[in-house]
């Protein structure tokens, strides 16, 4: 059973940091492609940020100089550090697995968690 658990979320005031992160069960990590995806009010989802299989990132340009994906296989997590965050940041924010590099490229996700609630607000 493939299981993705986000943490770390909660409410910041504009300019403040967290750092999010997803633990990981029931699947061979080291060989997965992992991402970040937020979803805002009334909105669709939105691919954040992406790390290959030996560390490798890409981000959107939204997040691109302010948030920070990192994986640490031995312990089967993902992270992502959010640092200047503003208001238009506030979302929900999932991790994703992609299997296969064709589908990495393509932003193409094969299960989810459920979520984290990031809230930036004064």
């Amino acid at each position: 059973q493939e299981q993705l658990v986000e943490s770390g979320g909660g409410l910041v005031e504009p300019g403040g940091s967290l750092t999010l992160s997803c633990a990981t069960s029931g699947f061979t990590f080291s060989t997965m492609y992992m991402n970040w995806v937020r979803q805002a009010p009334g909105k669709g989802p939105e691919w954040i940020s992406s790390i290959d299989t030996v560390g490798n990132s890409r981000y959107a340009e939204s997040v691109r100089g302010r948030f920070t994906i990192s994986r640490d296989n031995a312990k089967n997590t993902i992270h992502l550090l959010m640092n200047s965050l503003k208001p238009e940041d506030t979302a929900l924010y999932y991790c994703a697995l992609t299997r296969s590099y064709r589908d990495f490229l393509a932003n193409k996700y094969d299960n989810w968690g459920r979520g984290t609630q990031v809230t930036v607000s004064s």
